[in-house]
């Protein structure tokens, strides 16, 4: 029996994979040990450092502050619970209010760039791109006067409904060209022939799109949830403007607590098993589909 052999190109393969994995795993190194000092110190009676490591110890104690409203051990609940755990459901309302809207036009949009022949198509495609660019606190002052024009006619009991709404769709936008153009190149992988015969069949197009399509880009579609979701988990700026004060996130929420001169007067576990917390929801949904996100393709005009 012939001895098995690898190639020369396989072999340099092997080789350039390796190198790049270990420059990755060398550039990472500064942003696992920033993780791992925020989520250490969430424990900790006080914020590790080199010099202190000999003098900590480990508790539960900044976890339960923060969720008692505390902002130190001896100072009296600044925020309720109540307070804390609305401040929690907000920033979930609007990452999955981001993510819905995004992933759902990207991929009807993504479908009929893909699909779809009309004049100016690829000059729709390369604009989508040129879009994405603009970021999006250059908008803000444009996106505000629009704001403040369509808040007049509204009821104000239904302002802070409208405003989350406003935040979720403001958002959304900055995320749906980059998203557009990735689901269009998950759908022009999928052969048009798949399609033609269930046309052919009788199915409508709608049907076909359903049923047959989407199961196959499965993995594009839940590269783009993460993309915004993660998107509007961080959200900011765009919280800080339009929401009322009295709805914070968890980012505004942390914001506030690191601005100004309040860290004086907060401690800073605390702050880091805020900050851990706000953390943990990323890490979960990025751990479910990491591996469709492997698989995310970037071919942005076909045909």
């Amino acid at each position: 029996m012939m001895p098995e052999t690898t190639d020369v190109e396989t072999i340099n393969r092997r080789r350039m994979n390796l190198a790049l994995g270990i420059v990755v795993l060398i550039a990472s190194i500064p942003i696992l040990v920033t993780y791992f000092i925020l989520m250490a110190s969430s424990f900790a009676n006080q914020m590790i450092t080199g010099s202190m490591v000999g003098q900590l110890t480990f508790t539960l104690k900044n976890w339960i502050l923060f969720f008692e409203g505390k902002l130190t051990v001896a100072s009296a609940a600044v925020y309720s619970t109540w307070d804390i755990l609305r401040y929690i459901f907000n920033t979930f309302i609007v990452a999955f209010g981001v993510m819905l809207v995004t992933t759902a036009l990207a991929t009807m949009a993504g479908y009929a760039c893909s699909r779809m022949k009309f004049k100016g198509r690829k000059f729709l495609i390369q604009l989508l791109i040129l879009l994405h660019a603009f970021p999006g606190v250059s908008l803000i002052i444009a996106v505000y006067a629009l704001y403040i024009f369509s808040k007049g006619p509204i009821p104000s009991q239904w302002w802070t409904l409208y405003a989350f709404i406003y935040v979720i769709v403001a958002r959304a936008a900055l995320e749906i060209p980059m998203d557009i153009w990735i689901m269009k190149g998950f759908f022009d992988k999928v052969p048009w022939e798949v399609e033609w015969s269930a046309l052919i069949d009788g199915a409508s197009r709608i049907k076909v799109w359903k049923d047959i399509i989407l199961p196959l880009v499965k993995p594009g579609i839940a590269a783009v949830a993460i993309f915004s979701f993660i998107a509007g988990w961080g959200a900011l700026i765009y919280v800080l403007v339009f929401l009322p004060p009295t709805e914070k996130t968890l980012a505004t929420y942390i914001a506030g607590l690191l601005a100004g001169g309040s860290l004086e007067v907060v401690h800073l576990p605390v702050v880091a098993a805020a900050g851990t917390l706000y953390l943990l929801p990323t890490l979960i949904f990025f751990s479910f589909v990491r591996r469709y996100m492997l698989q995310t393709s970037l071919s942005g005009i076909k045909g």
